[in-house]
């Protein structure tokens, strides 16, 4: 944890006067003791009304500066940690958001959520615990031992005795729990994929009839998670009862031998109430200790999971400067011997890609699932980095572009839409931040939902649920087009974005395109008609470039492409015999 506290910089004094305060509150308690011995014998056993007045105000004085000290240094601990985690949390958001896709996917989502909420909050304990207690408990505890040899060093030996016993107890409860929160953490991290999953799948589940199984796992889960969380409960839970039973042994102690060295005159009734204050005081503070301990573990559990997503190194370099007038090139997009592969372990999703993209053309991009079409365009804004060859873009290699910049000039529709919550117009201008009506209305024309969105009572400014629920998947897939549109950027990819829209708004949208849209596109579809129009169509199968051409030349020329060809124009006679 010590190597995070430099996100904790910003609040150097918060985190500096904070315990100094702390520190003056434990000084303030540890004499009480003393004047209430002095108010026991010197005031009320001699019969000094004086002195029992004195010392009481004395007593409240350092009460009410002790209370003043501990307020200042709460309101510093809850600046300094609230600070520092939010500074955790902007550092682990930057970083997440400069991996590449391939990181993204080592990580997995559900782990990176439980790190950027559950373990960042525990860290943020820790912090206030560092500056509230971690000065005040253990001076509080040796305080006590010193002031009881002050007292009488026969009964300090007493003090002395117990902190060995604490301190066996307090290594054996540490070198059992630090392996077990680990796995803590690990447990919450499967229920939270388990709970995303059974969320953004619920129709799915239903349509399966799978509910019972998934509350199956689930319950499976949180079972593993309760009998790792209560083994480390149970152990932690020693602590205290463990602590508390050695101190209250150490007061029996003080009554015992104490009460004998009264009545032989060694010591004073007001010195052996001290004793026992301090025997208190000591035990509380130990109890804290054990307490911090458990924090300090689960938080030393919890840094190491942080650390390891900011000592990632992102796969991709985002320091290029290249950037020219892209529409200056003849040769918008190149792949040059492309191979890629998803990890070092896997086989080649994509094998010996080649071929070149004119500006202001169109590609489309055909072949069976699997096969690497949406693999490939993943290539052009580098969401993962080509394995061997070249990917050019502006007759520029991709690794030469500034990751924004090249960004900028790729607009991507991915198969699955999203829409994010606000309304139609907020998410339209997630591709261009200062897009007036006139240009979100362009946009909508060309993605063919003007009309629908103009018949909503609110237009452009009706709100969008989460997800886009409040809408069909085909107007989601079109709000999505449009968003897409607005970015106007140099180069639009469809990946199978069309598949949602029946076969007369998807001829609709493409002639739009063609006509409207001042830059090249890549139209990546199941369906021939989407793509038969194309400039020049990829044929994929099985991460290979099967072949390339136009609609008229591969009938001709392509096996493969004649086969899907055949089997989709099976599909509509079938359709058509069937109506």
């Amino acid at each position: 944890m010590v190597q995070l506290l430099k996100y904790a910089k910003n609040y150097r004094k918060q985190v500096i006067l904070g315990p100094i305060f702390k520190f003056l509150e434990a000084v303030f308690e540890l004499l009480l003791p003393l004047l209430m011995a002095a108010l026991i014998d010197q005031g009320i056993t001699a019969g000094n009304r004086s002195e029992v007045i004195r010392m009481t105000i004395w007593m409240i004085v350092l009460s009410v500066v002790g209370l003043i000290c501990a307020m200042i240094c709460q309101y510093y601990a809850s600046i300094a940690s609230q600070g520092f985690g939010t500074e955790l949390r902007n550092q682990l958001m930057n970083k997440i958001n400069h991996f590449s896709h391939s990181q993204l996917n080592e990580f997995g989502t559900d782990t990176l959520i439980t790190r950027m909420t559950s373990d960042i909050n525990q860290l943020q304990l820790a912090l206030a615990m560092l500056i509230r207690l971690v000065i005040r408990a253990p001076f509080l505890s040796i305080g006590s031992v010193v002031m009881a040899f002050y007292i009488n060093w026969q009964m300090g030996l007493i003090f002395l005795l117990l902190l060995p016993l604490f301190c066996i107890i307090l290594f054996f409860i540490v070198t059992k729990t630090v392996p077990l929160y680990r796995q803590v953490q690990q447990k919450l991290d499967r229920i939270n994929e388990l709970v995303s999953q059974n969320l953004s799948g619920v129709r799915v589940i239903r349509a399966f009839a799978r509910r019972n199984t998934e509350k199956k796992n689930f319950n499976d889960s949180t079972d593993d998670l309760s009998k790792v969380y209560l083994r480390v409960s149970n152990i932690s839970a020693l602590l205290s009862p463990a602590t508390t039973f050695i101190m209250n042994m150490g007061i029996v102690a003080l009554l015992y031998f104490g009460g004998i060295r009264v009545n032989i005159g060694s010591l004073q009734q007001g010195e052996v109430v001290a004793l026992v204050n301090y025997m208190n005081q000591m035990l509380l503070a130990l109890i804290v200790v054990s307490n911090l301990v458990v924090i300090f573990t689960r938080a030393a559990a919890s840094s190491t999971r942080i650390k390891e997503v900011l000592a990632s190194e992102t796969n991709l370099s985002a320091d290029g400067s290249q950037a020219i007038e892209t529409s200056s090139t003849k040769t918008l997009l190149a792949f040059n011997n492309v191979d890629f592969r998803y990890t070092a372990d896997s086989g080649l999703a994509l094998e010996n890609i080649s071929f070149t993209m004119a500006n202001n053309s169109i590609l489309g991009i055909i072949g069976a699932t699997g096969s690497g079409k949406s693999t490939l365009t993943q290539l052009i804004p580098r969401f993962y980095d080509a394995t061997a060859g070249q990917v050019t873009f502006a007759e520029i290699d991709v690794k030469d572009w500034s990751l924004t910049k090249l960004r900028s000039q790729v607009a991507m529709v991915p198969q699955k839409a999203v829409l994010f919550n606000g309304t139609i117009r907020e998410n339209l201008q997630w591709g261009k931040a200062a897009a007036t009506d006139e240009e979100c209305y362009q946009a909508l024309a060309i993605a063919q939902c003007l009309e629908f969105v103009q018949q909503l009572p609110n237009g452009l400014d009706t709100k969008v649920e989460e997800g886009g629920k409040n809408f069909s998947g085909g107007q989601q897939q079109r709000l999505c087009i449009a968003r897409g549109l607005m970015a106007q950027s140099q180069l639009l990819i469809l990946d199978d974005s069309l598949s949602a829209l029946d076969y007369q708004t998807d001829l609709l949208l493409r002639q739009a395109l063609k006509r409207d849209y001042q830059g090249a596109v890549i139209i990546i579809s199941q369906r021939v008609r989407s793509i038969q129009s194309a400039d020049q169509i990829l044929v994929m199968e099985n991460g290979r470039l099967a072949d390339m051409g136009r609609h008229s030349d591969l009938l001709q020329q392509s096996a493969v492409y004649r086969e899907i060809v055949a089997s989709q124009a099976e599909t509509d006679q079938e359709v058509s015999d069937e109506n």
